[in-house]
């Protein structure tokens, strides 16, 4: 079997992994022979030009030093204040430097001449998200021959956003460079297709070019899921029955809303505590037999765009609390610190609803978790944004548009008071979604298409429009 090696912007620290993608790969890669590539998360003076291998937790792992220089205008610049707003269609919110382009392009560049050495002819290499986009250009350019895929966890913007990147043009064609490219949902494989079919004039944002040719680029959608059946042992363990009987003891008999996100400005999470107040405010029955709790740790904070998101969502939360609470009653909880992953899970088992309203996103891994972790005799609801990629595979779920927080607060209204025999129906079906998905099943998928036996050249193609781990 080929060696697999995996590259993303951060290499797993020690410890549980805490993010989907760190959750998501550790377990592939530690049944394959291979090496995990990427940032060390050390800043120095200057580029390293050779990694330097560690084991963590029974993985080796291979890493690169960065300059802060060149750190700013990868990650902070170019990836997470242009690309991450503009993927995401909030193009109000990305600021655009063109020195932070080069800084882009000069990452990804150290990292190819950092990883070309490790290189076996016949590595698998599997390159992760919008960090990485230039990677396999890169590597082409020294030499490198091997099959190298590319998966996107965010969503893929539409052809109008993309047109307003900076160097669009430049990036898709680094992109026609992967032998496979994987995206979360087909919604995203649709607009990656709108542009090869229709692709722009040259701009003043780069030199003139000739349309790319995605001719040698297989595309489809490849859903990523958690592994629902671990998160069901974990959520009776007793580390999340403490959790629970903790929360229960201060929620007496009341039902629980919970959110958990990343404090992002893609989340929805202003408009989400919107929506509980005019549940609030509409039906006076749900006071005092309610409680909310969202947990929100910060994320980029460094940003000023997230520092509006969680000034603007403080606002929220202290004009819901000003507005409803009772010397003996709280109508919600806002927590800024994230918690472990058994805490989570007993979170989630304890709550009558489940409330995953971002206003666009790639999968959402906390939907997979939250159906996972209840009780299968007594089960939550999930509400369940429909720009969530994770609607595409979750059609039980109750789906609402997030920008809505009318039709939000009516989902509410619905999940509370839904009965036992449709929660029990509803939760069965996206159970058994979740398995179907589940991260096993989505890295084999996409190992399966990126092995050379079983590659094609087949291309972009408006007839291969899937759900690859279901063809």
């Amino acid at each position: 079997m080929s060696r697999l090696i995996v590259v993303s912007n951060r290499t797993p620290g020690r410890g549980p992994a805490a993010g989907g993608l760190a959750v998501a790969l550790r377990k592939t890669l530690a049944a394959r022979d291979g090496f995990w590539f990427g940032w060390s998360g050390k800043l120095s003076d200057t580029p390293s030009e050779e990694a330097h291998f560690d084991d963590i937790d029974g993985l080796t792992i291979a890493q690169i030093d960065l300059t802060r220089e060149d750190h700013h205008a990868y990650y902070a610049g170019f990836s997470n204040s242009i690309l991450w707003p503009s993927f995401h269609l909030r193009l109000d919110l990305a600021t655009i430097e063109g020195h932070w382009y080069e800084g882009y392009r000069a990452v990804n560049r150290q990292f190819a001449r950092a990883l070309l050495p490790l290189l076996q002819p016949d590595d698998i290499i599997w390159v992760h998200d919008y960090h990485l986009i230039p990677l396999a250009n890169e590597l082409r350019n020294l030499g490198a021959r091997n099959r190298i895929g590319f998966y996107l966890h965010i969503p893929f913007p539409t052809t109008d956003a993309l047109y307003a990147i900076p160097h669009h043009n430049e990036l898709m064609r680094d992109l026609s460079r992967y032998d496979v490219v994987g995206m979360q949902a087909n919604r995203d494989v649709t607009a990656f297709t709108e542009f090869a079919d229709h692709q722009s004039p040259s701009s003043l944002s780069g030199n003139p070019l000739r349309s790319v040719d995605f001719t040698r680029t297989e595309t489809a959608a490849f859903p990523i899921g958690s592994d629902p059946d671990a998160f069901a042992r974990l959520a009776v363990t007793p580390a999340a029955t403490k959790m629970v009987k903790r929360v229960e003891r201060s929620l007496r008999d009341q039902k629980l809303i919970l959110g958990v996100d990343r404090l992002d400005y893609s989340k929805g999470l202003p408009q989400r505590i919107e929506a509980y107040e005019k549940l609030l405010a509409n039906d006076t029955r749900f006071r005092r037999a309610v409680h909310m709790m969202q947990v929100a740790p910060p994320s980029r904070d460094t940003i000023k765009e997230y520092q509006e998101t969680s000034d603007t969502l403080d606002a929220i939360c202290g004009r819901v609390m000003g507005r409803f609470s009772e010397p003996d009653w709280q109508p919600l909880t806002y927590v800024k610190r994230a918690y472990g992953q058994p805490s989570l899970a007993g979170l989630y088992r304890l709550a009558r609803v489940g409330l995953v309203t971002p206003l666009r996103d790639g999968m959402n891994l906390v939907a997979h978790e939250f159906v996972a972790s209840q009780d299968p005799a007594n089960p939550g609801v999930l509400i369940l944004s429909r720009f969530a990629g994770a609607a595409e595979i979750f059609p039980e779920a109750i789906q609402v548009n997030p920008f809505d927080t009318d039709e939000t607060a009516e989902a509410l209204r619905m999940a509370l008071d839904m009965p036992l025999d449709e929660r029990i129906a509803r939760w069965t079906a996206l159970m058994e979604a979740s398995r179907r998905h589940s991260v096993d099943n989505w890295a084999a998928s996409f190992l399966a298409r990126l092995s050379p036996d079983t590659s094609g050249g087949v291309g972009v193609n408006r007839d291969m429009l899937y759900l690859a781990s279901t063809a």
